[in-house]
């Protein structure tokens, strides 16, 4: 009788868009959607993108994305849009979080500008 291990999320080592969709989901960001860039874009790998009520917690949702993908070893690269907490662009190398306030996430659409990339499934915790 062969033994079997269950693992749990914590026993597994997270990817970059796990991680930082993880990030925006504790701080209560919602319509979290990762899209898989590889064969799409030259970027990134991944794009990680997310909505906020308002500026503030746009800047919140950003702050943990950027503190957790520092302390699981990711270098943030770059991130634009901070100030204004409309549109912030957090650069990690292979995974780029892109947090919108709702209204702004409407105006741009990446998804429906990247509908060729496949879309990875996140249901947070």
């Amino acid at each position: 009788m062969p033994i079997t291990i269950k693992t749990t999320k914590e026993e597994r080592e997270l990817k970059s868009y796990e991680i930082a969709a993880q990030a925006a989901s504790d701080k209560k960001s919602w319509n979290i959607v990762i899209l898989d860039m590889e064969q799409s874009s030259m970027m990134a790998d991944y794009f990680v993108i997310c909505s906020a009520r308002n500026n503030k917690q746009a800047q919140s949702i950003a702050d943990n994305i950027e503190e957790e993908m520092e302390k699981h070893g990711y270098d943030v690269r770059h991130v634009e849009g901070y100030r204004e907490g409309k549109w912030i662009l957090i650069d990690a190398g292979e995974v780029v979080a892109h947090v919108f306030v709702e209204q702004d996430r409407s105006y741009y659409d990446l998804e429906n500008l990247w509908c060729d990339a496949e879309r990875i499934p996140f249901e947070g915790e």
